[in-house]
C-alpha cells in the first residue's frame, strides 16, 4: 500500500518498482484517513480490500498526516503488525525520531536523484519481500 497525496511521488514509486521488475500490486491511497477506511474495509468502496504486507506512508500530507496514521494502525489489534515505512523528503533528525517512536518500521528519505531513488526501492523490495518474514494476511 502506498499512501502519498502528491501524484508525482506516486507515480515516481510505481516507477521504481516496474524499473526493478517488482511484482507487486500496490493500492495507491491520498491520505492517512484514506488508508484506514481502507484497512478497515470502511463503506462500499472498500468493502473488498486486501490486507497489504507493507504500507509505504508519506509524512506530510492533508486530513490526516504520516505520523497521525502511524499512531492510530499501531493502536489498532488488528492492523499493528503491519509494518510501515516512511517515505518523506524531509531529512530533519526530529522527524525521523518521531516515526520511529511512534511504531514506523524504517525511514526513508526521498532522494532528488530519480536513479538513486530507484535503486533505494530496489533495495526497499529486496528487503521486505525477499530477506524479512511478514506475518501471514488475514
Amino acid at each position: 500500500m502506498l499512501v502519498e497525496d502528491e501524484l508525482a511521488d506516486a507515480r515516481l514509486v510505481t516507477l521504481a518498482l516496474n524499473e526493478n521488475r517488482i511484482d507487486a500490486s500496490v493500492q495507491h491511497l491520498l491520505d492517512g484517513r484514506e488508508a484506514l477506511e481502507y484497512l478497515r474495509r470502511q463503506g462500499e468502496r472498500f468493502a473488498t480490500a486486501v490486507c497489504p504486507d507493507l504500507i509505504l506512508v508519506d509524512l506530510n500530507m492533508p486530513r490526516m498526516d504520516g505520523r497521525e496514521f502511524l499512531v492510530s494502525i499501531k493502536q489498532d489489534a488488528a492492523l499493528c503488525a503491519i509494518p510501515v515505512v516512511v517515505l518523506s523528503t524531509s531529512e530533519v533528525d526530529r522527524d525521523v525520531r518521531d516515526v520511529y517512536r511512534l511504531g514506523a518500521a524504517g525511514y526513508i528519505a526521498k532522494p532528488l536523484d530519480v536513479a538513486k531513488f530507484i535503486i533505494e526501492i530496489r533495495q526497499l523490495a529486496d528487503y521486505w519481500m525477499s530477506l524479512v518474514k511478514l506475518p501471514e494476511r488475514r
